[in-house]
């Protein structure tokens, strides 16, 4: 930002807009998006009235608003895109997998679910050729001890034999290979407890919430919390015959039966390939509170809360489709990284049904980042629902319809899009925003962290 100031336009431009007569409504709008960096340009009006009178209990239109526009947040979560946006989906995000963990009463999710076995497990890629790193207390194969912020880091020791179709391919059929591996986890369990595959669902359920993350060196591996139910999910205590211990065993079994593999046929120059999980498997059991162990819940729900707003960023690749192979050079994209951008663009054409010159920016991979199977605990909607309700009910109270049943009140409206974005000197305004709230919030779950310690250790 300092150099941002340091630009006579962009400094003439956030003088402008600090100076102007609407400054604390154009602020007030960018407190309500949270600081975001692109916002989304709204313009029109919005009408409420009285069903049964037809009076007008309120009126709003932006031709009051700063610029004619209302702004409201972007909601992208890729940090690299919009930190603001970002920052509330980590948010959501913790809430979700901690309320999975620990419980939330207000979502039917007691408090109970810590008794169920519950491990977090890390499913890594497999090799595809020898790459920097820096082994424990030994130098790298190259011979050199590396830093841990070396760019050479994850990159290939010979290129030239690296197999980087291999790696993008397999990032494209991660989705794929995680669903073979959660249909025979839950084979494994049932065949443990002495049951056939679908008696299962009638005494345990099978509940996850996972997130992607890209390694150093491109591939893309999965972190889960994953737990036994009883049939009817969280508020149903799972069998007597379901332990840590099994659940332990199980997915061991299951990443490395040759079942949970995915084949993908030889095309053109590229040979047949079949897909399995790396040999480095963690699975380590979740504890409610501190006891040494960094594998608590509230460890738990921040590192999946982390990797959630980011992608392979990384890697030093793209977080954004690219046009062509030229935009690699334009962009000073790292060698690594463009060789493996360069391979999605290759393989295109030769397995056209996986759309790799579209994800190519992504490594390949084309599924989601964060996932959860259905019942593991509340969903990102009902908790951005949640948030939604509760700034409506504050707009109602300011506006003095606090009083009045929402049933009686027909709300007309018209809006339109109107451009999203800052000028220069309103990022700059709108980035001090974002930090403020971030830090605000940052203390504020320090210290609910810190609460829910001390009655982790008082109980």
């Amino acid at each position: 930002m300092i150099h941002l100031l340091q630009d006579p336009a962009t400094l003439g431009d956030m003088l402008r807009v600090a100076a102007a007569p609407d400054y604390p409504r154009w602020s007030e709008q960018i407190h309500r998006t949270g600081g975001c960096s692109d916002p989304i340009h709204l313009t029109g009006w919005t009408v409420a009235k009285d069903k049964t009178t037809g009076e007008t209990l309120h009126r709003y239109s932006t031709a009051d608003e700063p610029g004619a526009r209302l702004r409201i947040a972007c909601g992208n979560r890729r940090a690299s895109r919009c930190p603001a946006c970002a920052w509330t989906y980590s948010g959501d995000t913790y809430h979700l997998i901690r309320a999975g963990l620990a419980g939330d009463e207000s979502r039917d999710i007691p408090a109970t679910v810590r008794e169920h076995p519950r491990v977090f497990a890390t499913l890594t890629a497999p090799s595809f050729g020898p790459v920097h790193n820096r082994p424990a207390g030994r130098p790298c194969q190259c011979g050199k001890h590396h830093q841990e912020d070396a760019p050479e880091l994850g990159t290939a020791l010979d290129p030239a034999t690296y197999d980087y179709a291999g790696t993008v391919l397999f990032n494209n059929h991660g989705g794929q290979l995680w669903q073979r591996f959660t249909t025979r986890l839950r084979r494994e369990i049932a065949a443990y407890a002495g049951l056939f595959q679908r008696a299962l669902k009638e005494v345990a359920r099978i509940s996850y919430g996972k997130v992607a993350e890209f390694q150093k060196r491109g591939a893309i591996h999965f972190h889960a919390v994953i737990r036994i139910d009883g049939p009817d999910g969280p508020a149903d205590p799972p069998p007597a015959w379901a332990t840590t211990e099994l659940l332990d065993h199980s997915i061991r079994a299951a990443a490395s039966h040759t079942y949970t593999s995915v084949s993908v046929p030889a095309a053109a120059d590229q040979p047949a390939r079949t897909f399995r999980w790396g040999t480095q498997l963690d699975v380590r059991p979740v504890k409610a509170f501190g006891d040494g162990s960094e594998i608590t819940e509230q460890a738990v729900a921040s590192y999946v809360a982390k990797y959630a707003t980011k992608a392979a960023e990384n890697t030093g690749t793209l977080d954004r489709p690219i046009g062509n192979r030229e935009a690699l050079v334009l962009l000073d994209v790292p060698d690594h990284t463009a060789r493996l951008i360069g391979a999605c663009l290759d393989l295109d054409p030769q397995y056209p049904d996986r759309r790799l010159a579209a994800w190519s920016h992504m490594l390949g991979f084309r599924g989601h980042f964060s996932t959860k199977s259905r019942q593991y605990s509340t969903t990102l909607g009902a908790l951005r629902q949640t948030r939604a309700d509760y700034r409506a009910a504050q707009e109602r109270e300011a506006r003095g319809l606090d009083d009045i049943e929402p049933d009686t009140v027909l709300v007309l409206a018209s809006w339109q899009y109107a451009g999203h974005g800052h000028t220069l000197g309103e990022s700059v305004l709108a980035a001090t925003i974002a930090r403020d709230i971030q830090l605000n919030r940052q203390t504020a779950r320090e210290a609910l962290n810190d609460q829910l310690a001390l009655e982790g250790n008082a109980t």
